[in-house]
Parts: C-alpha cells; structure tokens; sequence
C-alpha cells in the first residue's frame, strides 16, 4: 500500500472556524462522521507552527472503538512523531511532551523510572495535600465572594498541587503556571494577540526548561521531602533520569497536570449547575456517589481532545486502508459521546455505570499517568464546593479555541 491522492470528507473537523464553534454544535459533526466516516480523511489542521510541505491531511478517528485500537497497538501507530494535531517542530517534541512522544523501549523505560518516584508514601502525602488545598482554596473564595471561578478555583488547585508536589519555590509558580497555558493556548486570537504562536511556544517552553532545570540542579545539592528529590534520585536497572528527562518531564507535568484537571473542573461545576437533579442525587450520598461520578465529570469535559499517532506500517483500521506515514488522530470527545457505547450519551449522569470513556486516553502504554492524581483533585474540591458552597452560581464560559484542550479562559462566579 502506498500513499495516494484521497478525497477530504466533507464534514471538516480541521478549521479554527470549527473549533471556535460550542462543543455541542461540534459533537453534531463528530455524530455524522461516526454514523458515516469514522475514519474519515481530513486536510491539514489549521494553525500548524510549522507548514511542511508534503503534508497532505490526516485520519480523524471517531468512534471509541476505532480510538481503542488504535491506543493498544503502538506497534502499528506511533507516538515518537509527536502527538499534537498540528504540526510541531521537532525540536519541541521531547522537550514538551516527554515520554508522550516516545516509543517503547524508551518510552516504557523513562515511564517505569518516573512511576518508581510515586512511592505508596509519597501518594499519601499527595492526597493529604490536595485536600488541605482545597479547602483552602474554598476558604479564600467565600472570603473574596464575586469573583471568576477559573481564576480563584480551577486554575488554582492543579498549579498549587503540582508545584508543592514538586517543590518549586512559591515565587515561580504563577509564572511558570502561565507559561504552561501559554504553550497549549497559544493559537486562540485573544491569547497571542500579535505574537507569533511559535515565539510564544519557544518563550513559554524555555521558562518551564529552566525551572525544570534548575529545580532538579537544586534538589541534587540539598534533598528535600518532595518528588523532585524522588525523581533524580529514582533508579530502574540501573537507569537514572538526565537533566533533559528530568526537565521535559517537569514540562509535560505542568502542562498537562494544570490544564486538563483545571478545565475539568470548570466544566464540571457548569455541569452540575446546568443538571440539578444529578447535583442533587449526588448531594445525597456523596461519599459513596463521588467516585463514580468524577469518571462522568472526565467522559464530559473531554479535556484533552485530540491525539495524533502515526502509522509505522501499511495497515487497515476499521476497513480503511492507511498508509505507512500516514497520520491518524483521536478524536476524544467523539469518543466519548459514542452512542454504541454510551446510552442517551449526551446526557450529564453522574450515575452512569459502566463508564468506558476515554478521558485519559484510549488505554494502552499511554494511558494517562496522572489520572489518579486527576481524580483525587476533582473529588476533593468538588467536595468542598457542594458541601461549604451550596448556592454557589457560574455564569457562561469563555472558551479557548483549541483543537487540542477542551479549555475556559473564564467563567463568572456568584457566592
């Protein structure tokens, strides 16, 4: 099987026009291509920070099924050729998505070195510190009253919780913080402004560099009680981090630990107030609702919404024959409202069992590492909101366009 010239569908899920559209009026797109095209051939994505020439368009994959296959044979779609949807320079690749954009064996090897950090007691003290977080962070919010939640809440606990597990002195942690969100936001007009997307990649990216460096440098000369200590400590046959692991980890941490939990929880608490009768059912057990409801919270946020692989062989997926090379992209929030999988999927059901969405990806060797840490933060400051918060009211989202997070730039909030 060899490359070939192919049709574009003409359902276009590639355009900024699409992703600035609400993802409702984008799942109706998505409900087409499963009945229709699950594996349908879409151009180039707009707002690639590097054109290349031969680029000829991509697989987009759509139904959970499709995106299950796809994450459990790395053998047949690879992940070291980047994973964004548009088009990234190599040089940016490892240096911002660690062992994302990596194959086995390294990428099974820098994973195992990673994991080797998160001790049972270094969980334990996770946990505690998500939740002193939380009820923090709600202590301040009835103090400050009137105010936007993404600000004072969502964007809060992830970055608290990342910095302090790692360690990093609290002076640099909003800056870093913002050059995290800088590096997934950085197409959406409002955000760049006049700044060209790849300065501002390159800007953001050498910030988290740095801090990742020089965190890990400091941590070498005077060991601390936190998981920097661990991670250039940690030892697999005997393996050890570089410096460059080390910091592209530290990278992929603060992008992917503040975004996705931060949008989850913005999205989350509109839901519950959009779907009263489900915040109330859960209200009424909550201990024993709570777990099974912050998989729905993720299967609805969708947070992170696209994954690219690429195709090591000439293959078929789903009767579509895709060439060696050839791109091929996850769509997540297709996925995720799959109505062969989901009943009455676009419903907010915080009852809903079982729940196979495919939030933290697709399964597989890249299944979401942090997906625990995820679901303590949700489950934590969700707490802290029904129970200390109970009137609380949000106003309408301001949504990032983004084909890559599902994200809210604001969102007004009534105490």
């Amino acid at each position: 099987m060899t490359a070939q010239v192919r049709e574009y569908s003409s359902i276009d899920v590639s355009s900024t026009a699409f992703w600035a559209e609400p993802a409702d009026v984008r799942e109706r797109s998505f409900a087409r291509l499963r009945a229709d095209e699950p594996v349908s051939w879409q151009r180039p994505a707009d707002g690639g920070l590097m054109p290349i020439e031969d680029d000829d368009g991509y697989w987009a994959v759509t139904r959970h099924a499709d995106i299950s296959e796809v994450s459990h044979h790395p053998e047949l779609y690879c992940s070291g050729q980047g994973v964004q949807l548009e088009n990234i320079p190599e040089m940016f690749l490892e240096a911002t998505q660690s062992f994302l954009a990596m194959d086995a064996p390294r990428h099974t090897l820098l994973r195992k070195l990673v994991s080797s950090a998160f001790t049972p007691r270094r969980v334990r003290t996770i946990e505690d510190q998500i939740r002193s977080q939380a009820a923090r962070i709600v202590d301040q919010l009835l103090d400050t009253g009137d105010c936007d939640f993404v600000h004072a809440v969502s964007a809060k606990l992830p970055m608290w919780t990342i910095y302090e597990m790692v360690g990093l002195p609290e002076d640099q942690r909003v800056p870093v913080a913002r050059a995290a969100d800088l590096i997934v936001s950085s197409n959406d007009a409002d955000v760049r402004g006049d700044l060209d997307p790849l300065e501002i990649i390159n800007d953001a990216t050498q910030t988290l560099i740095i801090a990742g460096l020089e965190l890990a440098e400091s941590r070498r000369e005077t060991p601390t009680d936190d998981l920097m200590t661990s991670l250039v400590a940690a030892e697999v046959d005997g393996a050890r981090l570089t410096d460059e692991e080390i910091s592209a980890f530290f990278v992929l941490l603060s992008v992917a630990g503040n975004d996705t939990t931060r949008n989850t929880i913005t999205h989350t608490v509109k839901a519950l107030q959009d779907f009263p009768a489900q915040k109330a059912y859960l209200l009424q057990d909550f201990d024993n609702r709570i777990g099974t409801a912050t998989d729905e919270f993720v299967r609805w946020a969708s947070p992170v919404m696209t994954f690219k692989r690429t195709a090591v062989q000439d293959t078929v997926l789903n009767g579509v024959e895709i060439a060696e090379g050839e791109k091929v992209v996850m769509f997540y929030p297709s996925g995720n409202r799959d109505e062969s999988v989901f009943t009455d999927p676009n419903a907010f059901d915080v009852a809903r069992t079982p729940n196979r969405h495919v939030g933290f990806g697709g399964g597989g060797p890249h299944f979401c590492m942090g997906n625990m840490l995820a679901r303590t933060q949700l489950q934590a400051i969700v707490g802290e909101l029904l129970h200390r918060v109970p009137d609380l009211q949000v106003g309408e989202p301001d949504y990032l366009v983004s084909n890559f997070v599902h994200g809210v730039k604001s969102m007004p909030c009534t105490v």
